[in-house]
C-alpha cells in the first residue's frame, strides 16, 4: 500500500513540475477539452483502424486516423452555437498536442511552426470533406476517406468500407449525445 501511495506523489509531483516547466519556457495548454481529446485520440488509435482499416500503422497514419475521427466530432459539434467555444478548445488542444508531439520526436523549433501550421491546415481540410461527406453522399464520404485517410493510396474495399463504416457510426452515435455530454469526453 505505501508503495502505491508514494508512486502517486511522485507522479502529482513530477505533474506539478511539468505544469510549471511549461508555463515557464511557453509551452502552451489552453486548458480545456482535455476529456474530450483523450477520448478522441483513443478512438484514433484503437487497433481495428490499422488492422481491419488498413490505415498504415506509422505517424501519418495514426495522425489521419486521429484527425478523421476529430473531423467527425467536430462536424457533430459545429451544428449547436453553444458548442462552439467547446469545439474551439478541442481544435486548440489539438494543436497543442502535434506541437508536443512534433517536440517530443525532435524537430526543432525553427521548423514546429511550420510542421503545425501545416498540421491544422490539413485538419482544416479534413473537416471540409467529412462535412460533405457526412452529409449523406457516399461517393464523396469514400473519396474524402481515400484522400485524407490513406493520402491517395488506394485501400483495399474492405478496409475503405471498415473506416467508411466506423466514420459514420461515430457520427449516429454523436448524434444521439447532447453536445455538453460530448464536450465532457462522453461520445456515446
Amino acid at each position: 500500500m505505501r508503495g502505491r501511495a508514494g508512486g502517486q506523489a511522485r507522479r502529482d509531483g513530477a505533474r506539478e513540475t511539468l505544469e510549471l516547466l511549461n508555463r515557464l519556457f511557453g509551452r502552451r495548454d489552453r486548458g480545456g477539452q482535455a476529456e474530450l481529446y483523450a477520448e478522441v485520440v483513443q478512438l484514433g488509435r484503437a487497433p481495428h483502424w490499422y488492422v481491419d482499416g488498413g490505415v498504415p500503422d506509422t505517424l501519418d497514419g495514426r495522425f489521419d486516423a486521429i484527425a478523421a475521427v476529430l473531423s467527425v466530432v467536430l462536424v457533430r459539434l459545429e451544428r449547436e452555437p453553444a458548442a462552439v467555444a467547446g469545439s474551439t478548445r478541442l481544435a486548440e488542444r489539438f494543436i497543442d498536442d502535434m506541437d508536443a508531439q512534433l517536440r517530443q520526436i525532435g524537430i526543432g523549433d525553427l521548423v514546429v511552426g511550420k510542421q503545425v501550421g501545416r498540421a491544422v491546415s490539413m485538419l482544416g481540410g479534413r473537416l471540409g470533406a467529412f462535412r460533405d461527406g457526412l452529409g449523406g453522399d457516399a461517393a464523396a464520404l469514400n473519396g474524402a476517406i481515400a484522400r485524407n485517410v490513406y493520402r491517395g493510396d488506394p485501400p483495399s474495399d474492405a478496409a475503405l468500407a471498415h473506416v467508411r463504416r466506423e466514420l459514420t457510426a461515430l457520427r449516429d452515435r454523436l448524434d444521439t449525445v447532447a453536445s455538453d455530454a460530448i464536450l465532457a469526453g462522453r461520445l456515446a
